[in-house]
């Protein structure tokens, strides 16, 4: 279903704009965040239907919002796919610990993550 809302976030202009070209193509509504402080003011917001979120970011990185975002009842359920850089095993544990769902590394297969981001949304 076309129109589900997805939050973006990531201080990289670079990963923003890929975001912006992967999930056109699958027609989600797209709210951007560039570091985890915004990412939890807008997920509270905005309440989207699923959050990619980086791990490396400015005032907030993505464990902490992801943490943060699982401690509000807005939030508690809204699935979570890490998507960064970071794919050593004690970041991936990290962020299921923190509340992930799922966790995908850069560089971003995209019909690996349009797949996961349908099935999380039950597409």
């Amino acid at each position: 279903m076309a129109g589900k809302k997805v939050l973006l976030v990531d201080d990289s202009e670079t990963a923003l704009h890929m975001g912006r070209l992967i999930l056109g193509r699958g027609g989600y509504q797209l709210v951007l965040a560039r570091n985890g402080a915004e990412a939890v003011t807008k997920a509270l917001s905005e309440r989207p239907d699923l959050i990619l979120m980086d791990v490396v970011m400015p005032e907030l990185n993505g464990f902490e919002a992801v943490a943060r975002l699982r401690a509000e009842d807005a939030t508690r359920d809204t699935p979570i796919i890490m998507v960064t850089t970071r794919g050593e095993e004690d970041n991936v544990r990290r962020g299921f610990e923190a509340g992930c769902n799922d966790y995908v590394t850069k560089p971003i297969n995209t019909v690996e993550l349009l797949s996961k981001i349908r099935s999380f949304l039950a597409e």
